[in-house]
């Protein structure tokens, strides 16, 4: 679940699909083990059809939430199936009116002890959880409502207009360095003692043996970080990169990079290196992108236990 974690509601539609996969796979699995010839997506139209009789496509699309098409496609597979039957509409010849079968029927009714055994499961697991499902969606369902597109539209179109702000350090900031960085460790690894200090401190840590500390402004937020550290005359270590999860895909993280290379070289620094780690792979990319190449680390060990990977940057000239 890594992925969906760094994505966040960006990958929502893909969790939502995943999830109602799983529970498909599981009432499928129940089907096969009795016996039943039923398929848990045909489960809203067969109900339906059994709960109000012969019914035309537009209406079952309407009453189900799906799509004339999806249900006119799924309509014509159970025909072949021979679980529903089409007859011209008494009122309107054009119009198909579907019905089960008594082959559906027959399976419906040994379907339904496996609907009571899935919902009760299914129940306890939520009150066990202390969740109430039905609450849950009916609220997600309000917030999907038809203005969600314009308004994304409206916020894309502003958040664009106002770009991102790189500004360097100022005390008010502080707090701002501590939670980007200690949100991102936590996310994917833990603090180690070398961040604990240097995140409560920044200034003596960093400022004051002659690194900088940048931070991205959008929309009014503070949404990411970024330090040189200097390790020796001239040598400098990019670190303590973070952007907020919110604010991913901005290119937040370029921005950054791009400000403290311009740093580095207004310092006329010789050599400025990194060290990350390979499950991040998404970060290694864009490191590389900008002219960072791996090097074998110089020295015994790295100064931070997650780190497994040294990059040097090669220069403009290079890129």
């Amino acid at each position: 679940m890594d992925f969906f974690s760094d994505v966040g509601l960006l990958a929502i539609g893909s969790r939502l699909r995943l999830l109602s996969d799983r529970l498909y796979d599981v009432a499928d699995a129940t089907y096969r083990d009795h016996g039943v010839p039923l398929q848990a997506r045909w489960f809203p139209v067969l109900r339906l059809l059994h709960d109000k009789g012969p019914l035309p496509v537009g209406e079952i699309a309407q009453a189900v939430g799906q799509t004339h098409s999806a249900i006119s496609q799924l309509a014509t597979k159970l025909v072949q199936r021979g679980m529903l039957e089409a007859s011209a509409d008494a009122a309107d010849g054009r119009m198909r009116r579907l019905s089960l079968t008594p082959q559906a029927v027959t399976a419906l009714r040994e379907a339904k002890p496996l609907w009571h055994a899935i919902r009760e499961e299914l129940a306890a697991r939520f009150r066990a959880a202390g969740i109430d499902a039905w609450a849950v969606l009916d609220e997600f369902s309000k917030i999907l409502d038809g203005s969600l597109g314009d308004a994304v539209r409206e916020r894309a179109k502003n958040g664009k207009a106002g770009g991102v702000r790189v500004v360097p350090f100022r005390p008010e900031l502080r707090a701002h360095f501590h939670r980007l960085n200690a949100d991102w460790l936590r996310r994917y690894f833990y603090l180690e003692e070398v961040d604990h200090r240097v995140l409560s401190n920044p200034e003596q840590e960093i400022l004051a043996g002659g690194g900088a500390i940048f931070f991205a402004e959008a929309g009014g937020a503070v949404v990411g970080t970024c330090a040189l550290l200097q390790a020796a005359d001239g040598e400098y270590e990019l670190t303590k990169m973070a952007v907020d999860p919110a604010a991913q895909g901005l290119g937040i993280g370029r921005v950054l990079i791009e400000a403290a290379l311009a740093e580095f070289e207004r310092r006329g620094g010789r050599k400025l290196f990194l060290e990350t780690n390979t499950k991040l792979a998404t970060a290694i990319r864009l490191y590389e992108s900008v002219g960072f190449e791996h090097r074998k680390l110089p020295g015994a060990q790295s100064h931070y236990q997650r780190a497994d990977v040294y990059m040097v940057w090669r220069g403009r000239m290079a890129t």
